[in-house]
């Protein structure tokens, strides 16, 4: 799931065929290269005083809310297919779901997700007769397609409904002779995508302090645009609950790399506990005169002893070499 165009972006392959047709701003609308994918141009705007950089800022602090409602959709969507209630059908299947969010050269947010239909409990439960393969892809794209989230409303940009983009890509995780694909091929799918950060875009993995600081950063004059844009929408107070300036260095996005539904895999909670059992059983292995010491505290920093005499001969050699150094620059003359 992509976002919307915010405007035409240097693209990686054949870009925009070199048009005459120029922007208000003099520009002209295309370019007529072939890019590499690591060419610095990939992503970058045509025309940057063309580019809906608030709207783009906005897409990615709103983008969490439209994967929610993307999701409260795909039940009703498969209600309609399946002929049965809106209300009915969260009794009889249950939507689980794991998704990756990935950057984009230009600095937009999307999403790679896997969905699963299981049963009313979860995937100890077979899921209905109706919930195929084929029906859930339906669902998908038609109800990625009718999310309209309304923009928070203000006199800093035009506004208009949120929405996905276009680029919709579904397919069923199977084999090419209909064999399911393992866990494991699937997981490992999942953790391409969560190495990679917002530094695949061009930006900064710190939280930005101030105005200035915007000004300094070594990025692209779209990531700092994205940045500045950000940090200027964050300080309206109609946009204050979009914590738009601690999440300025994300270019907005505020939401986890990857999340996933209860029912998709195991939990934390189910985690920590299985590790706190299999600790316990070391402990009861031990012998009788082992100590388990759970209790630390703070002694210091610093050399030891030995280590502080070492250093201090270090230092003093480095000075002697410096003293050395400068005596025959001095008898050498300018």
């Amino acid at each position: 799931m992509t976002a919307p165009s915010f405007g035409p972006v240097h693209r990686a392959g054949d870009c925009h065929l070199a048009r005459r047709r120029r922007c208000e701003h003099g520009v002209r609308q295309g370019c007529g290269r072939t890019h590499l994918d690591a060419d610095p141009l990939v992503g970058q705007p045509l025309c940057a005083d063309c580019y809906d950089y608030p709207g783009h800022v906005l897409w990615n602090a709103m983008a969490p809310a439209l994967w929610k409602a993307f999701r409260d959709n795909l039940y009703h969507h498969l209600a309609a297919r399946a002929g049965v209630g809106r209300s009915e059908v969260r009794t009889l299947v249950r939507v689980s779901a794991a998704k990756v969010a990935e950057y984009q050269k230009r600095g937009a947010v999307h999403f790679h997700a896997i969905v699963r239909l299981d049963g009313p409990d979860g995937p100890t439960t077979p899921p209905p007769t109706w919930a195929t393969g084929d029906r859930l892809s339906e669902a998908v794209r038609s109800a990625a397609a009718a999310v309209a989230l309304p923009c928070p409303e203000s006199a800093a940009y035009s506004g208009g409904p949120l929405g996905f983009g276009g680029q919709l890509d579904v397919h069923p995780l199977v084999y090419g002779g209909g064999e399911r694909i393992p866990d494991d091929a699937v997981a490992a799918y999942v953790a391409k995508y969560t190495s990679k950060s917002v530094e695949a875009a061009g930006a900064v993995d710190r939280r930005i302090e101030s105005l200035a600081e915007i000004q300094a950063l070594q990025v692209s004059p779209h990531v700092r645009a994205l940045i500045a844009t950000a940090w200027r929408l964050g300080g309206l107070p109609e946009l204050r609950h979009l914590r738009l300036r601690t999440w300025a260095h994300m270019l907005g996005y505020r939401g986890h790399c990857l999340t996933k539904t209860r029912a998709y895999s195991t939990t934390y909670g189910q985690l920590r506990t299985a590790r706190a059992e299999h600790a316990r059983g070391l402990y009861t292995d031990w012998d009788d005169a082992a100590v388990a010491e759970r209790a630390w505290r703070f002694v210091g920093t610093g050399h030891t002893p030995a280590e502080a005499l070492i250093a201090a001969g270090v230092a003093e050699d480095l000075a002697t070499n410096r003293e050395v150094a400068r005596a025959e620059r001095m008898e050498e003359g300018p």
